[in-house]
């Protein structure tokens, strides 16, 4: 079995309970695993700002992926390098979730915006932007602002729950992010475990070397993953830890 030095997971719907928690026993295993010097990191989709919580909590020092790659930070609050999307193309995202009258958020540097509390112009051209997404019930509404978007060939287009749609820059990834934490930790990305359960994940999923797919996961996602383990409510990163780190 290869030795993996790096054990990637992303946040909601992989590490946290469905109430926002860490659980014991995977907080055990992942503390566990760093007592080996095993590097446990998170590659999230959402900003510093709602990951630190649960870095803190655990008290990790590792390199953190954020917004779904477009921030890397070297170790909590030391940022190691940002991708901005364009101010011209956050216009068209929003003018697309005002036509089609969706839920709509976006991440800055350092703040959320959504549809009751949206940027004005003067706040688009202060701020520095990393990711925008839609939240639709209606799958034809989400199809029909997909298919707009793919037609621009401008933005990475991934989610991270059945009825939402995140973008990023183009190129931007949890795996870009994790490719960065590799070259700081001197691994390769055959040393990284990395777990998830949405379609923001399955770039990182198949770019490492163990790539597993939660049992709640999008069906998706697990047809594309080397592992298909438990649910999120049953501790499934605890039981990859165990089996494939702490033998």
């Amino acid at each position: 079995m290869p030795a993996y030095k790096l054990v990637a997971l992303d946040l909601d719907g992989t590490l946290l309970t469905d109430d926002k928690a860490i659980s014991a026993e995977n907080r055990a295993a992942i503390l566990e695993a760093t007592d080996r010097g095993v590097t446990v990191a998170f590659s999230t989709g959402r900003g510093i700002q709602n990951a630190l919580p649960y870095v803190e909590e655990l008290g990790l020092k590792s390199p953190i992926v954020t917004v779904n790659g477009s921030e890397v930070w070297k170790s909590p609050g030391v940022l190691h390098e940002r991708h901005l999307l364009d101010r011209g193309l956050l216009r068209k995202l929003h003018e697309l979730a005002v036509q089609y009258d969706t839920w709509f958020w976006a991440y800055s540097v350092g703040d959320i915006y959504n549809k009751d509390r949206w940027a004005s112009e003067a706040e688009i051209e202060e701020n520095e932007w990393l990711k925008f997404g839609y939240y639709v019930e209606n799958t034809e509404v989400l199809a029909a602002i997909r298919k707009e978007i793919e037609s621009w060939d401008l933005l990475e287009i991934t989610n991270s729950h059945p009825f939402n749609m995140e973008l990023n820059p183009k190129g931007i990834s949890k795996a870009s992010g994790l490719e960065q934490v590799c070259g700081m930790l001197g691994i390769t990305m055959k040393e990284v475990i990395a777990m998830g359960d949405s379609l923001n994940d399955v770039a990182m999923i198949r770019a490492a070397g163990l790539g597993v797919a939660m049992g709640n996961a999008q069906e998706e996602v697990k047809k594309l993953a080397d592992r298909v383990t438990v649910t999120n409510e049953e501790h499934g990163v605890a039981k990859i830890i165990r089996e494939f780190v702490l033998g």
